[in-house]
């Protein structure tokens, strides 16, 4: 690896020793280490305001339309000390960086161009608190089918009135499935909503007519003209500024947080084409990777005659064994309700509180797309049925928008790395470098879709990503079949993501989400029983998912998610998903739980239990091994058992309340002399191999540091019986594999507040230690 730059490539000023770089496809830090970025998003949490989790109905409408809504709070509690205790835990599991969602509402919800500045405040403590720990941070600016609203997260209320949108109406009209209204809003059983029913979203008349504005309002949309510009600009504009502000906000007060700690801000998370490019509005699309059919599924023109309060037959979906097939028709009939904003909401195109003038010549109350021509409300007929048919949505459309994003950031961040993420699964576009100017990263998701809609570890999968791609003809080509084979499909298809990342040049790839669903077999680890507490199945296909991301792809990523008020009745919070590393309802106690039942508030006390004193006061490092780039008297053959110490959190800590943890507490070198060219854990018997390729041109001072997580290596001695035992029933092997490193008696516990380790290391070259 050459030397690490001694000035920017984006300001040409010298860069501080805490600056990461983006070069030749890998992180670098200064020294001229190849880095692994790996840790959480935190949080899943924040996608809606305290005390609003999805399934919650009352006030959902009033605090959006009247009240207002409160982010301060998401994703941490600064003032009960639970902050600290959630940003021990992820430390001491090894992470080192933190995708940070923020959410469009939580910036602007009072409406166009009024900044919540209370909410940004709050996120720099909070990004200040992340810091003491240690955390490389890249903010992400989150969306799900675009907002609560629509049955997602991101925008805030308002924007749906501006595109002329009755959001009250959507459950009637199936314009959107909202988890509070599920299945009906007058009859609301949340806890019913199928698995991942909220992507189908996607496909609904709500987000293909937002997105659609979003990005090409001003091709398809021209009569949508309010305070004098198109819909598209108008929506850009206000989501790009609210971002700025946020940027603005962090420069002007917490300036020592930019590069030293908030690394980069990511792109719109995982934005969608709205119609752009249906070919034929008659038909269910088969392109948009985004799309999920499941339960009542229209096709785009009866989503239109819907969205009008017109009854229509649609197809009924399932998710079966081998993926989504149809089982069926069901009538949907809105009865007259119409997803579309009552012409009597504003009063000569003014609306009374938010203060916008809509041109004369977009009128209320009627589909907009029936405006422009695309079909006849009358007849029912659709007159254009290509209309939508244009298939350069990323050049066209993602790209222009991107830019514009990508240059207000470095108005307030000019070192900023910038994360690109375009649609799902899509491959970037080429990019300016003028644009880039060397420092960015591909940021792409990935999700073995089968376990996430399922909720099962299956002895069966499929190449989702080829499939998508067009690799086969047929979905029985992309079934792969056994854990073995699974798992190198898994591998092969991030390894293909990352060679995305060519295209917009030598920049390193970044996983920004990849996670699985905790609740699995019909909630079995949940129940009263023999199978309480086990997370086996979960331990399989997580460890499947991150070992994809070992292996010669070496790729950095971040976890969806961790969330402080996971519970088991209500998951994650939003939408019945249910990823967080961590809940409180796993949480050990005598046989008991802390019983969460969906609140916001953590018990600091509770979450404390099992650490040593001094983690209370402040953060602590990991355990690492360290690697010297010379020779050494260490430097071949089998070695002893070392003898290190991890200063706490404890082994109880670092387990308790965590799920599958030993898929995720992973060893990985967090810094290399040279760059990985494979990465090889077997989790079941904690065995990890690194190797690494060292040229003359990684000549460096500093030494190879590898992450050794204690879930793996601590020594039965400074752990207890007990909890080796609870820790080995939660995810144990089933074949029986030894669940962590044996201990010998030549290994004994540190200190009080110390941990001891039992590794044993064999090294090719140099000498090493273990420090933490």
């Amino acid at each position: 690896m050459p030397p690490a730059p001694s000035t920017s490539s984006a300001t040409g000023r010298p860069c501080p020793p805490s600056m990461l770089h983006t070069l030749n496809g890998h992180f670098v830090d200064s020294s001229g280490r190849t880095v692994i970025l790996r840790g959480v998003n935190l949080s899943g949490s924040s996608k809606a305001p305290v005390g609003m989790q999805s399934q919650t109905l009352d006030g959902f409408w009033e605090d959006a339309q009247d009240r207002g809504v409160d982010f301060v709070g998401r994703p941490l509690d600064l003032e009960d000390g639970s902050a600290d205790v959630h940003l021990a835990r992820l430390k001491g599991w090894g992470f080192n960086c933190l995708r940070y969602p923020v959410v469009w509402e939580a910036l602007e919800h009072d409406g166009p161009g009024k900044y919540d500045y209370e909410f940004m405040d709050y996120t720099i403590r909070v990004l200040r608190k992340c810091h003491e720990y240690g955390f490389k941070i890249y903010m992400d600016p989150h969306q799900d089918a675009w907002s609560r609203f629509s049955g997602g997260s991101g925008a805030p209320y308002w924007t749906l009135e501006a595109c002329g949108l009755n959001p009250r109406n959507f459950t009637a009209t199936q314009a959107a499935v909202i988890h509070s209204e599920y299945p009906l809003a007058h009859a609301p059983d949340p806890a019913s909503i199928p698995a991942m029913t909220w992507s189908t979203n996607y496909g609904r008349l709500a987000i293909q007519t937002l997105f659609t504005f979003f990005f090409a309002g001003k091709t398809y949309a021209p009569l949508c003209i309010i305070d004098g510009v198109n819909i598209q600009d108008y929506l850009q504009s206000h989501y790009i500024s609210a971002m700025g502000a946020l940027a603005d906000r962090i420069k002007e007060t917490a300036p020592e947080l930019l590069d030293a700690c908030v690394i980069g801000w990511d792109s719109m998370n995982e934005p969608a084409e709205g119609f752009v490019g249906t070919p034929d509005l008659n038909v269910l699309p088969t392109q948009q990777g985004s799309v999920l059919k499941k339960g009542p599924t229209p096709t785009p023109a009866q989503g239109l005659r819907l969205g009008m309060g017109q009854a229509q037959t649609v197809e009924h979906w399932t998710f079966g064994t081998f993926g989504p097939s149809k089982d069926g028709t069901v009538t949907i009939d809105p009865k007259g309700m119409k997803a579309w904003l009552d012409p009597s909401t504003e009063v000569d195109g003014k609306h009374p509180r938010y203060g916008w003038t809509r041109d004369a010549g977009w009128e209320l109350g009627t589909c907009v797309w029936a405006q422009h021509g695309v079909w006849d409300i009358a007849t029912g007929y659709v007159l254009k049925p290509a209309y939508f048919a244009h298939s350069g949505f990323i050049s066209s459309y993602w790209r222009p928008h991107w830019e514009s994003y990508a240059r207000r950031i470095r108005q307030s961040h000019p070192e900023a790395i910038l994360f690109i993420a375009p649609p799902v699964f899509a491959q970037p576009p080429e990019l300016d470098e003028g644009d880039l100017k060397g420092r960015a990263v591909y940021s792409t998701h990935y999700y073995d879709g089968l376990t996430l809609v399922s909720r099962k570890w299956n002895f069966f999968n499929a190449d989702a990503l080829g499939l998508l791609r067009g690799k086969y003809k047929h979905m029985l080509q992309a079934v792969v079949l056994g854990e073995p084979a699974i798992r190198r499909s898994l591998r092969s298809q991030l390894g293909i993501l990352k060679s995305d990342a060519e295209i917009i040049g030598g920049y390193p790839t970044m996983i920004g989400e990849i996670g699985i669903p905790y609740d699995m077999d019909d909630r079995a680890a949940y129940q009263d029983g023999k199978r309480r507490g086990d997370y086996r199945n979960q331990r399989r296909a997580l460890d499947a998912s991150l070992n994809a991301c070992d292996g010669s792809n070496a790729l950095s990523y971040s976890i969806w998610t961790y969330c402080p008020d996971n519970s088991h009745k209500w998951g994650d919070g939003w939408n019945m998903e249910d990823l967080s590393l961590w809940s409180a309802d796993d949480l050990r106690d005598g046989g008991a739980v802390y019983a969460g039942a969906g609140g916001d508030k953590s018990s600091a006390a509770l979450l404390q239990r099992g650490a040593a004193p001094s983690m209370r006061a402040g953060p602590m490092p990991g355990s690492q091994l360290s690697l010297a780039t010379v020779p050494g008297t260490n430097g071949e053959g089998a070695m002893p058992m070392a003898k290190g110490t991890m200063t706490a959190p404890s082994f109880d800590f670092l387990t308790d309340g965590a799920r599958a943890v030993r898929a995720f507490a992973r060893p990985y070198p967090m810094a290399t002399v040279g760059a990985a060219t494979s990465i090889e854990f077997d989790c079941d018997k904690s065995e990890f191999r690194l190797t690494v390729r060292v040229t003359s041109e990684d000549a460096c001072s500093e030494p190879t540091v590898v992450y050794l997580p204690a879930v793996h290596y601590a020594a039965d001695a400074a752990v207890g019986s007990q909890l080796v035992q609870s820790a080995d029933a939660e995810d144990a092997s089933a074949s029986g594999g030894q669940s962590r490193a044996s201990s010998s008696s030549e290994t004994l516990p540190g200190d009080e507040g110390e941990m001891a380790l039992a590794v044993e290391v064999e090294v090719s070259e140099g000498k090493w230690e273990v420090d933490g």
